[in-house]
């Protein structure tokens, strides 16, 4: 006989909801502020911010992979879109014939450093500014407990959220 679930009860389900609807709500607003203000999506920020801090520019299509977490096709999808800009190029790898090298163009690399700014001063104005600095280290923290909790879902090598550097820490 199945048992019942052990149903959220409404201090735990406000908790959740509001969680749910306020990371889509100002994904969703940063997300629109990100494309009007520099004509980036999220996915071309997150490509290009990775490149870009990335001491020689390049990273290998499979380790770009794992840092931004996405399967193989949709980086496969994103990078074809962003070359045909003239943000980045996938190049063979010279240390491994089998595999490529996403490379940032100059151009990307103006377009990240033109959209740093405006998008660090969204994220401040619809986040960072609505809390005291004890309220961001407790969020901080939480939400660190949640990601450690959920690492132990990911494979030996694939790094979890927190053991990468957040776009908005540089252009």
């Amino acid at each position: 006989m199945p048992t019942e679930p052990d149903w959220l009860d409404s201090r735990e389900d406000r908790a959740w909801r509001a969680f749910r609807h306020a990371h889509h709500r100002l994904t969703a607003r940063l997300d629109r502020h990100l494309l009007q203000d520099s004509g980036l999506t999220e996915a071309d920020y997150e490509i290009l911010s990775v490149l870009s801090g990335h001491p020689t520019g390049h990273l290998p299509a499979q380790e770009l992979a794992a840092v931004v977490q996405w399967e193989k096709s949709r980086l496969s999808h994103q990078v074809r879109r962003m070359q045909e800009r003239g943000l980045i190029v996938r190049e063979p790898n010279p240390a491994d014939g089998r595999s490529a090298l996403i490379c940032l163009l100059p151009a990307g690399r103006r377009a990240i450093e033109e959209a740093a700014p405006q998008h660090v001063a969204n994220v401040r104005r619809n986040f960072i500014d609505l809390f005291t600095p004890a309220e961001l280290e407790t969020f901080a923290a939480l939400n660190e407990r949640v990601l450690h909790h959920l690492a132990e879902d990911f494979p030996p090598g694939e790094p979890a959220l927190s053991d990468r550097e957040s776009p908005e820490q540089r252009p």
